[in-house]
């Protein structure tokens, strides 16, 4: 019998409750489990340097063969635990890497839990260098909200207030309807103006979108 945990959620805590039983975890939590595993009688896993490196080896090699952007999601457990020195080192590290590429920076909102958290996790990845603050994966149950796209709308316009830096906008995941896209691509326009509405600076990402927009223009003429 194996038991898991692979929830996108997971905490220290959370994981402190399976160590006297069996360990199947994300590798950025095994920093904290290894003092504990030593009750264990099997372990195998890989450790959070091993998948650091795979991590930046993997962005190193999506570069260097043409990638002209790259995606990058922030560590969950890091976000949970308001750990936004974390956060800004890992997401600063990768974009070292990608040097003068695009680099999106993925919060996965619907698992921040709070407004609080996406507003600082949102400061966090810009004070790395991210050009690009997109809100989901697509995967998360909770994905855009008109909330969450006001909250890091302000805190891109603050960014560039204080640095002169434009960080561009993606809104991702749930996105269906050409109203819903009218309406995030609204709030960019109220917030940080026409100066964003261009592809380097907003975009809008949803498999579901493309064929109600066509379907849209069709029904116009």
């Amino acid at each position: 019998m194996n038991l898991t945990n692979l929830n996108g959620d997971d905490t220290d805590d959370v994981i402190a409750r399976l160590i006297d039983k069996a360990v199947l975890a994300y590798p950025e939590l095994f920093v904290f489990i290894l003092p504990e595993l030593l009750q264990l009688n099997v372990i195998y896993f890989r450790d959070i340097i091993h998948y650091c490196y795979l991590l930046l080896l993997e962005t190193k090699l999506v570069v260097e063969d043409g990638a002209d952007e790259s995606d990058i999601v922030i560590s969950r457990d890091a976000a949970l635990q308001q750990d936004w020195t974390r956060i800004c080192k890992e997401v600063s590290t990768l974009k070292c890497v990608c040097g003068s590429k695009c680099m999106k920076t993925i919060l996965a909102i619907g698992e921040l839990r709070n407004e609080l958290n996406i507003y600082r996790a949102s400061w966090a990845v810009m004070l790395a260098g991210s050009d690009f603050i997109k809100t989901s994966t697509g995967n998360e149950t909770v994905n855009a909200t008109v909330q969450a796209v006001y909250i890091i709308c302000h805190a891109i316009k603050q960014f560039y207030c204080r640095t002169g830096k434009m960080v561009g906008f993606k809104a991702s995941g749930g996105i269906r309807t050409t109203h819903e896209a009218v309406k995030y691509l609204s709030i960019v326009e109220e917030i940080l103006g026409t100066n964003w509405l261009k592809p380097s600076l907003f975009r809008i990402g949803a498999s579901t979108l493309l064929d109600n927009v066509v379907r849209t223009l069709n029904c116009s003429y």
